[in-house]
């Protein structure tokens, strides 16, 4: 009974656990890791092939963007998750996939004009529907036996329409352990869906810490800070462009955005409109206004036995289309843009950035986390003066607001609640999904307030029934602790496609050490054969 750590450790994206029972073995959710080049760093540290099952906590996509390419690897198993989530996950994976097979072209195309190879995307919007056939939708509170020692259950995680805590009971030679993953935790008082509902009893958590080391600047009145934001704007002839993530947080902003026009907040031009410029986003708005019985909280619901629709007003504008998305920008009425994706990392949200960062005039708005190395991240930090979008440099003069207190993420007093809800205390707690220097701040605050926590490494696996860890992991950027820089014959000059190459030796490397530790209490004779093979192996590549 093993849990092994393949994404999100001591990292912020990239959410995938692996837990084995005896023989079988499924993973807690499939995220793509965002902020860096696709092209690198997703592949998987074990055979998807071998995979049996996988468990979905939410359907953002550091969650669950590998799934096409596990089920494009071999993976053929069922894939739980709540009957939200499903859905979400239906739209979502399509649209990774347009934006994978887009990237890829435009690469190719560059790639060519400089002689070189075409460029293959991380998988298609075909890969993408292959996965919709595994999926089995289940219902809050609703207990499943997936396999033999294997039984889960979803709890409303209140981070996303449809997100959820996994509560999992294993068993294995006749002892049962129950390891509760936390996903995303949701942060109190969000629009539309409900508050998280704590799980109480836990032998093992594995939990997030996004915001482990700070709370939210919560505002009094949301609604009043971000129309004074837009009132002051337009006054000053400028449009407000706000980087949304498509699913969960634009829907929450037209929540806010049609209380703000029903209170008038905006004096200047209380008629203003409001474009959503992601088809993706009107996709999850569909969805979010049909039959969610059991996933809304109760002012949603009130609004809506009023006979109100919740997420639409007066000026409220849907582009579809390209072209659509074009004509926003050359038309000069001040407007309110909300454009996906959150990070400003891909989408058409570059687009706006590129028209309108360079106007003092206008003011961006971010209402998400931003990892490290988007662009989101460096506008925010204020990191540069200048930015480069589609080739060109863009100086950065707008005015740029952050509402911190908007996240889906629990803050620090949050996560402590979180945890603090178990009784007793769980054996060990996991601090994963947040930066390194928070997993590790976090955990050790959990270990100061009497809880036996570790902010374990990317591979590392953890032995359940033994209650040790067998194998402690490498660093989350392979490179860093496998290769240093005078390791690197100077003599040869490394190409992008040996980068990508060298990466995948680095995941063959990071599979044999989670093979070896799944051998952990095997019998000696076959781990002296075991070794002695590796040693073969060894001699033969050490050059």
């Amino acid at each position: 009974m093993k849990l092994s750590f393949y994404g999100a450790d001591r990292e912020v994206t990239g959410s995938c656990h692996g837990v084995q029972v005896g023989k079988v073995r499924l993973l807690v959710d499939c995220g793509l890791i965002q902020g860096s080049d696709n092209d690198s760093g997703q592949e998987f540290p074990f055979d998807p092939a071998k995979i049996d099952y996988v468990v979905m906590t939410h359907a953002h996509i550091d969650h669950s963007g590998r799934l096409p390419l596990l089920v494009k690897q071999g993976f053929k198993g069922n894939i739980y998750a709540t009957g939200a989530t499903v859905r979400l996950l239906e739209i979502m994976l399509r649209d990774s996939a347009h934006i994978q097979e887009i990237e890829a072209s435009w690469k190719s195309r560059k790639g060519r004009r400089a002689g070189g190879k075409e460029v293959e995307p991380l998988y298609t919007v075909r890969d993408a529907e292959d996965v919709f056939q595994y999926f089995v939708p289940c219902r809050y509170d609703e207990e499943v036996a997936i396999d033999e020692g294997v039984k889960i259950r979803f709890t409303d995680a209140g981070h996303l329409l449809g997100s959820a805590f996994v509560e999992m009971w294993l068993t294995e030679e006749g002892v049962t352990k129950k390891v509760v993953f936390s996903g995303d935790i949701g942060n109190l008082g969000q629009p539309i869906i409900r508050d998280p509902q704590y799980v109480t009893q836990a032998d093992f958590a594995v939990m997030e810490s996004t915001y482990g080391d700070r709370n939210h600047e919560v505002p009094a009145d949301y609604t009043a800070e971000l129309a004074e934001v837009i009132d002051r704007t337009f006054a000053d002839g400028g449009n407000v462009i706000i980087p949304s993530f498509a699913i969960g947080r634009t829907q929450e902003l037209l929540y806010f955005i049609r209380e703000i026009k029903e209170r008038g907040l905006v004096k200047s031009r209380p008629d203003f409109l409001v474009y959503v410029d992601s088809p993706l986003a009107n996709a999850a708005t569909r969805i979010y206004a049909g039959d969610l019985e059991g996933y809304l909280d109760e002012e949603t619901l009130a609004v809506i036995r009023s006979g109100k629709q919740y997420l639409n007003f007066e000026g409220l504008r849907i582009s579809e289309t390209s072209d659509e998305s074009k004509a926003i920008n050359f038309d000069e009425t001040p407007k309110v843009i909300i454009a996906s994706s959150g990070m400003c990392d891909a989408g058409r949200i570059r687009h706006h950035l590129k028209h309108n960062l360079w106007r003092p005039e206008c003011a961006v708005i971010f209402v998400g986390f931003q990892a490290k190395g988007t662009l989101g991240r460096i506008l925010v930090d204020r990191a540069a003066e200048k930015v480069t979008l589609f080739g060109e440099e863009i100086a950065v003069k707008c005015h740029i607001y952050s509402f911190r207190g908007m996240s889906a993420h629990a803050d620090r007093d949050g996560l402590l609640r979180w945890v603090g809800a178990f009784d007793p205390k769980p054996e060990k707690v996991f601090v994963v999904h947040g930066e390194a220097e928070v997993c590790q701040l976090f955990a050790d605050d959990l270990n100061e307030m009497g809880y036996s926590a570790v902010a374990p490494k990317l591979t590392a696996v953890y032995d359940i029934l033994a209650g040790q860890m067998v194998y402690e992991g490498r660093e989350s950027a392979p490179a860093a602790d496998t290769l240093r820089q005078a390791d690197v014959p100077k003599a040869r000059h490394k190409t992008a496609a040996d980068s990508k190459v060298y990466q995948s030796l680095l995941a063959a490397g990071a599979r044999l050490m989670d093979v070896i530790a799944r051998n952990f209490g095997g019998a000696n004779k076959d781990l002296i054969e075991f070794a002695n093979q590796i040693n073969k192996l060894s001699d033969k590549w050490d050059r």
